[in-house]
C-alpha cells in the first residue's frame, strides 16, 4: 500500500470515529431525560454502525459511517410519583443509556481517533522526507 492509500484509510477512520463520538455524546446528553407525558417513551440509546467498502480510485479498503440503529433493550424506571410522565404506580420510564458503557465507548473511540491521527502524522512526515530526498 502506498502512502496516499494509507492517508485515505486513516482519514476514513478519523471520520468514522468522529461520527461515533457524536452519537455517544448524544446518548450521554440524554441519559437522564424522561418523557414529558404519561405513557410517553424516554430517549432510546443509539448505536453507530460502520460500513467497509473499497475505494474505487485507489483500491484501498476504507470505512464509512452506516446507519445509526436504536438499542431495543428495556427502559429503566424510577419511583417519582409527582412527575408528569409517572404511571399509575408512580414510576417514570428512564432511558436505556448506561453512562459507564458510554464512557468506555467514548474512550475507545477517542483512542481509535488518536491512532488514526498518528498514522496521518507519520505518513505526512514520510511524504515530506521523500520530497526532501527527491529535491537533493
Amino acid at each position: 500500500m502506498d502512502l496516499i492509500n494509507s492517508l485515505k484509510v486513516a482519514a476514513s477512520g478519523l471520520r468514522v470515529q468522529s461520527s461515533r463520538m457524536r452519537v455517544i455524546a448524544e446518548n450521554l446528553a440524554n441519559a437522564s431525560s424522561t418523557a414529558d407525558t404519561q405513557g410517553g417513551t424516554p430517549y432510546r440509546r443509539q448505536i453507530p454502525t460502520f460500513i467497509t467498502e473499497i475505494d474505487r480510485v485507489s483500491g484501498a479498503q476504507v470505512v464509512r459511517p452506516g446507519d445509526t440503529i436504536l438499542d431495543r433493550s428495556d427502559f429503566g424506571s424510577r419511583f417519582e410519583p409527582g412527575h408528569p410522565a409517572a404511571n399509575d404506580q408512580g414510576y417514570v420510564a428512564t432511558p436505556n443509556v448506561n453512562t459507564m458503557i458510554e464512557a468506555m465507548d467514548m474512550r475507545e473511540a477517542q483512542r481509535s481517533y488518536e491512532a488514526n491521527l498518528n498514522i496521518v502524522t507519520a505518513t505526512r512526515q514520510m511524504l515530506a522526507r521523500t520530497i526532501g530526498i527527491l529535491r537533493a
